[in-house]
């Protein structure tokens, strides 16, 4: 038998009703031939995972810009935490692992090097905007190339996962709203424990009542909201956490942005981070023949403007590329004949 389709047949007699059948995907943009052993999420999670975007994560800030500490997170670890979370509720609700972890892999794509600065930053003087889910989704349908073909080809549902993980609207299926809600989860604890490694609070400085909610610990804490958010939604076509626990999550959130996300000590390296992003689209703006001709040639020069080339050039950057490159380019080297 073929293997996918008996995965298709234990997809059906096993997931929820709520779930998202892979045999019921609205399928790809462009058609293609399925695989004889994986469904059509498990071959959007093993392209994602294969993409060169995919691996420039792990040198891409999540909070503290260039960390050279072994152990602080980077949008890399912070993706695989989201996948671990989301996959541990789609597992206990009957939902679609596979379609969670292909979402979840894939929403930070698009993010910036420096974090939500760089973001910022481009938001502000690219003509067209900048928004990192929408990056992310230019990234899977466009930039990543699989063989000779531009973009990965996704899934709609995949897709609409990536686009929707942040912002107002709403995921169509319950697994990309999972994606949504771990990675709020996520982002909240590893970053508490990145901020007290790094000094800038401590546990006492958490709010008590919060933790009296959700746990004294970093375990502790994702436990009581993914354990909250199964019992919540169990048997229900929604995804979302008691009122209580929903609060307490808020309010940690809010702790955050007051204490560390804003704080100086944070934020002491945006200043230069700002300036080397607006720097470089500044010199390419002026220097556009500069852009790597093996990167200009994805473009159809005459349909693309170089104000999005350049855009989408320095956004796929990671922190150490961009910092070399601006040395390169704004730094005198020394004369080196004697």
């Amino acid at each position: 038998m073929n293997i996918r389709i008996k995965s298709e047949k234990i997809e059906e007699k096993t997931l929820s009703p709520y779930a998202m059948l892979s045999k019921n995907s609205k399928g790809r943009e462009k058609e293609e031939e399925k695989c004889s052993i994986r469904t059509i999420f498990q071959r959007d999670r093993d392209r994602v995972l294969h993409s060169k975007a995919f691996r420039r994560l792990k040198h891409k800030t999540q909070v503290f810009i260039a960390p050279e500490g072994d152990h602080y997170r980077t949008r890399l670890t912070h993706t695989l935490e989201v996948a671990q979370i989301s996959r541990t509720i789609a597992k206990s609700m009957g939902l679609n692992e596979d379609l969670t972890e292909a979402i979840s892999l894939a929403h930070d794509l698009g993010h910036t090097p420096f974090g939500h600065i760089g973001e910022k930053v481009l938001n502000e003087i690219h003509t067209g905007g900048f928004k990192h889910n929408e990056q992310s989704l230019r990234i899977v349908d466009f930039l990543e190339a699989k063989k000779d073909k531009r973009g990965l080809n996704l899934t709609y549902e995949v897709r609409d996962g990536i686009l929707k993980h942040t912002g107002k609207k709403e995921p169509i299926t319950l697994e990309g709203k999972i994606v949504k809600i771990a990675d709020r989860i996520a982002y909240i604890n590893h970053d508490i424990d990145d901020s007290i490694r790094a000094g800038i609070i401590t546990e006492k400085d958490l709010p008590n009542g919060c933790l009296e909610v959700l746990g004294n610990s970093h375990g502790s804490r994702i436990n009581n909201m993914i354990i909250d958010i199964i019992e919540s939604s169990m048997g229900k076509n929604t995804i979302t956490m008691s009122d209580k626990i929903k609060e307490s999550t808020r309010e940690l959130r809010n702790f955050m942005f007051q204490q560390v996300y804003l704080s100086n000590k944070a934020k002491k390296e945006e200043g230069k981070a700002r300036y080397i992003i607006e720097k470089l689209y500044g010199f390419y703006m002026k220097n556009f023949n500069k852009v790597p001709m093996k990167y200009r040639k994805n473009y159809d020069i005459k349909s693309s403007s170089k104000e999005d080339i350049i855009c989408d050039y320095i956004a796929g950057m990671t922190d150490r590329y961009v910092i070399n490159l601006f040395y390169n380019l704004f730094i005198p080297s020394p004369w080196d004949k004697y």
